[in-house]
This record gives structure tokens, C-alpha cells and sequence, in this order.
């Protein structure tokens, strides 16, 4: 993967590479970005900068041995580490190494550019949780125990690393502190908040924010010759996340169903329709844990633009048309006297969720709360 198959981030790229033409290379960096921001496909891009055989001064050649190796994702200096889970076929002790197969085509398909819950459907791991297991810290270490084979540096990337727990990451920060000779470690992380923070500490930041409007803008274009009109109310919606604009644009299936979804849930919360809440609830327990929690940051951007609807300026308004016209009926009841637990309900659910909660009691009983805070009434101001 080479640096101009990354949207946007012009910046970053060249901090990247002069970090390698001036022999800069720090042995465990974080490339921290929100989801669809590009630091999977940028952390790949760089680990081939640094073993291109025949580099340039913005970009590798793509051609020499090493870059060829690099575009399968074989190269035997470049290893990768995810969360995981069982599946029909590895029924105990997964680590990455068993999956590695999927993970590659997942990750040449999508260009770098996919989410957990985009994972979770190519591992067939169904509903389980996604995790870096301590038996994972076990095979890093055996690995860069080794020689290189080719290249000068053997490259551990490890996406989401989030996902360690205390026991597979405790393993760790002896060879994060002090790695082998030519070892380089990156992890591509989301959220600095939920990375334990003795990892956090022994890495070095490079931030990668959302692609700007004008980049994604260029790309939409070009890639999937949209009009400027198309490809700017699409970027408006995606906020800089470009896995989100290719879903509008290839499948625009899921948000609909999100929509659809959580409309339909809020006119049953409205009129107290307690048997249709509880069919709601078993529907919502079938979609799987990272969709359920998909389902549910959704909800919590409908009440961000509901609350922005009533109080703030409706230009940062980032919704759809149908969403548009929802709101203008929906938002009133969003307000300062139930918004606050609205959100620590919603947040909770994802908290709970994450942590392998009964789904189906889960939403019966947040849909139960919420039907309660929908009808709280604004105080008047006097």
C-alpha cells in the first residue's frame, strides 16, 4: 500500500517520510485516529516506505521486491495483530495467526478502509466479542525473537489495540520499553481513552484526524464519479469518515435500516406501545453485538442533532433529508430537562453492551426508561 492510495492527510505523509530519510524512526509509535480516518492503510503504507528497496522522496515505488510483498501483505518482516475470536472452525485459543488469511483479503478489499463490526463479519465470529487475548502477547514475542528476514526492520502492527486486556498487555511493556534491534511496533488505535495506559505511555503520538472536507470531497468525485453536489452533501454526512461515505455510496442499507429502526422505536416510545417495545427488543438482540452498539451511537446522533436543532446553529446540523424532516418533529422533545439522561442511558447501553450484557433485556429496559424521559416536559422559562 503505497501513500497516494491514503485520502487526504498530506501532512502526516510528509512528517512520516522524513522521519525515515533522516533516520528518525521511533521503535513504537500510536497512529490515533477516529474510524474511516485512513491511520490502518497510513501505518501500512509507512512500514512499505521503510522497506521499499527503491524509495522516492513522497512515496515507495510499488515495484521492487519488498513493495510487491508488501501489496499481497506477505512480506515475512510484516506482521499484523487484531482482536479476535472463536468461529466455527477455530473453536479455542484464537489468536491473529489463525485468521490471517481473512484478515488479508478483508484488508486488500477494503484498502485499509473497514470497521470491527466489517471484521466480525469475515472472521464468522457471530455476536462474540472481539478481543487481543494473552495467548496473543505469547505469539508477538516468539515473532520478534526472530531475525529479520529481508527488510532492515521487522513491523508489528497491532489494530486496536483497545482491545488488550490487562493480562495480554501487561506481557507486553517490557519489549514495547525495550524491543530488539530494528523492531518498529505500531499501534493503530481509535479512542487513546480505552487503551491501557502503561501501553499508552510507551508509544509515540502520531495523530491522524478526520480526512478535510475538500480531500473527500476530491476522492468521492474521482472514485465514484458523483457530482460536487452529491459528494459534498455525502462528506457533510460522513464527518470526515470515509468507511461511512463509501457505505452511503455502495450500501446505504445499513443507515436506512438504522432510520428505520430507530424511528420506529421512538413513535412506540411515545405512545407506551409495550408489547411492540418488547418485540423491538428481541429484533435488537439479533443484530449482533457491534451492530447493536452501531445501532445505538447512531440513536446518540440523532439526540446530538436534535439538541443542536433546538439550541445551537442548524448548519452544523450533519443529517439526511429523511433525517431532516424527522427532526423538525422530533427534536422538541429533546431538551435540556431530559437530555443529560438520555445520554448516560445510551451511553450505559453501549458501556453494558460491550460488556456482554443480556441484549434483550438490555434495550426492553432502556426502551422502558426512554419511553419515561420522552415525556418529560421542558420547564417555561418564566
Amino acid at each position: 500500500m503505497q501513500f497516494k492510495e491514503i485520502v487526504g492527510h498530506s501532512e502526516v505523509k510528509k512528517r512520516l517520510i522524513a522521519t525515515v530519510n533522516e533516520g528518525r524512526i521511533s521503535h513504537a509509535q500510536l497512529f490515533l485516529g477516529g474510524e474511516g480516518s485512513g491511520n490502518l492503510p497510513m501505518a501500512i503504507a509507512y512500514a512499505q516506505y521503510i522497506a521499499c528497496e527503491n524509495k522516492s522522496d513522497n512515496d515507495s515505488c510499488g515495484n521492487c521486491s519488498s513493495c510487491v510483498k508488501f501489496e499481497k501483505l506477505a512480506h515475512p518482516d510484516l506482521h499484523f495483530v487484531f482482536p479476535v475470536a472463536t468461529n466455527k472452525s477455530i473453536k479455542k485459543d484464537p489468536v491473529s495467526s489463525k485468521f490471517i488469511n481473512e484478515w488479508r483479503e478483508l484488508v486488500i478489499e477494503k484498502k485499509g478502509y473497514f470497521t470491527l463490526p466489517d471484521l466480525q463479519e469475515k472472521l464468522a465470529t457471530e455476536n462474540k466479542q472481539l478481543i487481543i487475548p494473552k495467548d496473543e502477547s505469547v505469539e508477538i514475542l516468539k515473532t520478534l525473537s526472530l531475525k529479520t528476514y529481508e527488510a532492515e526492520y521487522k513491523t508489528m502492527i497491532i489494530w486496536y489495540p483497545e482491545k488488550f486486556n490487562i493480562s495480554s498487555a501487561n506481557k507486553l511493556l517490557k519489549i514495547l520499553e525495550e524491543p530488539p534491534n530494528k523492531t518498529l511496533f505500531i499501534l493503530v488505535a481509535h479512542d487513546s481513552e480505552q487503551i491501557i495506559p502503561t501501553i499508552l505511555s510507551r508509544t509515540q503520538l502520531v495523530k491522524v484526524d478526520k480526512i478535510k472536507d475538500a480531500d473527500l470531497i476530491s476522492v468521492l468525485t474521482d472514485k465514484f464519479n458523483l457530482t460536487e453536489n452529491q459528494a459534498t452533501s455525502i462528506t457533510s454526512f460522513a464527518d470526515g469518515n470515509f468507511v461511512t461515505a463509501q457505505k452511503i455510496i455502495e450500501e446505504s442499507s445499513a443507515e436506512e435500516f438504522f432510520y428505520s429502526h430507530f424511528t420506529k422505536w421512538m413513535r412506540m416510545g411515545f405512545v407506551a406501545d409495550v408489547p411492540g417495545l418488547i418485540n423491538f427488543s428481541e429484533e435488537s438482540s439479533k443484530l449482533g453485538r457491534e451492530k447493536q452498539k452501531q445501532f445505538l451511537s447512531y440513536s446518540l446522533h440523532i439526540f446530538r442533532e436534535s439538541l443542536i436543532q433546538n439550541y445551537g446553529d442548524t448548519s452544523l446540523n450533519r443529517v439526511s433529508s429523511n433525517e431532516n424532516k424527522f427532526l423538525e418533529k422530533f427534536a422538541p422533545f429533546i431538551h435540556g430537562a431530559n437530555c443529560i439522561d438520555i445520554i448516560e442511558l445510551f451511553n450505559d447501553a453501549i458501556y453494558h453492551i460491550e460488556r456482554n450484557a443480556n441484549p434483550k433485556i438490555l434495550f426492553l429496559d432502556v426502551s422502558l426508561k426512554l419511553t419515561k424521559l420522552l415525556r418529560v416536559k421542558q420547564p417555561e422559562i418564566s
